[in-house]
């Protein structure tokens, strides 16, 4: 007796609603997104000389001229600290931001070939590129800790929010992300803007120069910046030298999740046409 053969037919259509996010699909596609996560650490590295070690070179360099043109011509405060340690600080959160936003801006464009071929949660890719950074952010981290040791800093007991300063930043370069990436599938003026748009932000962050620089009237628009009470928050669990300031850095957490769920909201509202625009 022949055996029957059965077919199955799989169809996948888009969720209707104004949250459209199956997180039943996002749970069985977790293994997805640590394997691109990975395989971003992987082509970031392959075939260099210096390998991982340019994670802690790029903030290095970077303190060393901010330390040499800032702290020594300019001569900003660094909230009586010495400034290498006060630069490497905010430069260790804000090179991780930076280049989470950048390189997931352009992770849809850069994976078209993928896109247009299967079917997986899009979410993931700029998801991924924000994941990926947290290593190099690791591995940056144990300069800042002989800096802190050759300055005889010791972190106090509001060290222990430090995951949740790392963790409201991946928040926020997720956010950022969602939106620069979704554009850039239809705008692809994205990429030429978003190297300008990082930099710039970098100024108008408390990353080479103390919050209260700006006067008083205006440090309400410092604040706007999300980065500001996550990087003066970062700066304080760590050295010790100063408290958080909860209410600059609440401000800085509910912006971040606003950014989080509208990113996803609008990449999952456009990423209907990803495969025929890409």
């Amino acid at each position: 007796m022949a055996a029957t053969k059965t077919e199955y037919e799989v169809i996948i259509r888009p969720k209707k609603g104004f949250f459209a996010l199956d997180f039943h699909e996002l749970r069985e596609y977790k293994e997805l997104l640590f394997f691109l996560a990975w395989r971003q650490i992987k082509i970031r590295y392959k075939q260099t000389i210096m390998g991982a070690s340019w994670a802690v070179l790029q903030p290095l360099f970077t303190m060393i001229v901010f330390t040499l043109i800032f702290g020594g011509l300019a001569k900003l405060p660094s909230e009586g600290i010495p400034y290498p340690l006060f630069s490497y600080s905010g430069l260790l959160l804000w090179t991780y931001f930076a280049n989470s936003i950048s390189q997931s801006g352009n992770s849809l464009v850069a994976n078209s070939s993928l896109i247009s071929k299967i079917y997986f949660p899009r979410l993931f890719i700029p998801t991924s590129a924000c994941l990926a950074g947290l290593a190099d952010y690791g591995i940056a981290m144990s300069l800042l800790a002989l800096l802190m040791v050759y300055y005889q800093f010791v972190p106090t007991i509001s060290i222990v929010l430090l995951p949740v300063l790392v963790f409201m930043t991946f928040i926020l370069a997720s956010g950022i992300g969602y939106w620069l990436s979704s554009i850039c599938v239809k705008y692809r003026d994205i990429q030429f803007i978003l190297p300008f748009f990082v930099q710039l932000l970098m100024f108008l962050s408390p990353v080479i120069y103390p919050s209260d620089i700006i006067g008083e009237n205006y440090q309400w628009l410092l604040h706007l910046n999300p980065l500001t009470g996550l990087i003066n928050a970062h700066r304080a669990c760590l050295l010790g030298h100063q408290p958080v300031d909860f209410a600059v850095l609440g401000m800085a957490i509910v912006l971040s999740v606003v950014l989080f769920i509208t990113g996803i909201l609008y990449l999952k509202h456009t990423e209907k046409y990803f495969a025929d625009l890409i």
